[in-house]
């Protein structure tokens, strides 16, 4: 395969992400997601479902399940500590929500999901989440693991090499923020385009109805 082909389908790929094209059905039916109001991310066809089962280890390497933070709202975004630009600007994002939120922050669980576990340990994500805001909880697992938890939140991620070194590479990834419910089951979207003003508003409403 040419150099020219390969960097269209990357582009394509990325395209497909970074718009959150969701595969699903029979053959990967593409579904493309709807403008929400106020712009703060995209709303779901119908019968399209986000988050499900899960099995990671936490910054502490305790393992975790979807079911640990049952009975609290999880805010969760999917990266990696390599990032240079989108992982640090969304979790300074989040813990700017988490200080707008006040004692109402008390009710939600931060997690960042580690998409490169072959360098995010959890020692790794533990000093890069505290970085941003000591609430956020890195999790971590095998690649199985972490690609099982990436399709239940129909995250877009693509291991891409730099350079002939095993280390040499980067991840391309879709970037949006997901709110989960105490029961677990889908609230909402935050894009990048999202302020910490309008995600403590829109979480404060789902607080308020739970």
């Amino acid at each position: 395969m040419s150099t020219e082909v390969q960097g269209l389908q990357r582009g394509l790929a990325l395209l497909a992400g970074g718009a959150l094209l969701l595969l699903i059905g029979i053959g990967g039916a593409a579904l493309w997601l709807r403008p929400a109001p106020e712009s703060l991310g995209p709303t779901l066809p119908a019968g399209v479902a986000i988050g499900g089962p899960f099995s990671l280890i936490d910054e502490t390497g305790a393992p975790v399940t979807e079911k640990t933070y049952r009975g609290r709202h999880m805010l969760i975004f999917f990266g990696f500590t390599y990032c240079p630009d989108v992982c640090p600007t969304e979790l300074a994002k989040i813990a700017a929500t988490l200080d707008l939120l006040g004692q109402d922050a008390q009710r939600l669980v931060p997690l960042f999901v580690s998409i490169d576990p072959e360098r995010d340990t959890p020692e790794a994500l533990a000093r890069y989440t505290d970085l941003f805001h000591p609430a956020i909880i890195g999790l971590t697992g095998t690649e199985a693991e972490v690609a099982a938890a990436a399709r239940a939140f129909r995250v877009y991620y693509n291991k891409v090499k730099t350079g002939p070194e095993p280390d040499a590479y980067t991840m391309d990834h879709s970037a949006f923020v997901y709110l989960m419910g105490p029961d677990g089951g889908f609230r909402q979207f935050f894009s990048p385009q999202a302020t910490p003003e309008q995600m403590a508003a829109a979480i404060r409403s789902h607080l308020a109805r739970s």
